[in-house]
């Protein structure tokens, strides 16, 4: 399959990967927002998207760890 200069990549991927929770939530009200862009280039888009989403969009979050400590009355 013949790809234009045009079609997404990765980089396009890593952005896209990134905004995924803002482009999901309009595309639930909005029929021309898509989440994923077809046609791409394949495997570069694919792990691009996988590293905007992972990395540095929704597994982003810093986790916080809490500690609790109880006491027993007795």
């Amino acid at each position: 399959m013949a790809h234009t200069p045009d079609t997404p990549g990765f980089l396009l991927g890593l952005w896209h990967g990134f905004i995924f929770p803002v482009a999901w939530l309009l595309s639930l009200f909005m029929p021309d927002v898509a989440i994923y862009a077809v046609p791409n280039n394949g495997g570069w888009y694919d792990f691009g998207y996988f590293v905007g989403i992972v990395f540095l969009g929704v597994g982003a979050r810093s986790t916080r760890t809490v500690y609790v400590t109880r006491r027993v009355r007795r």
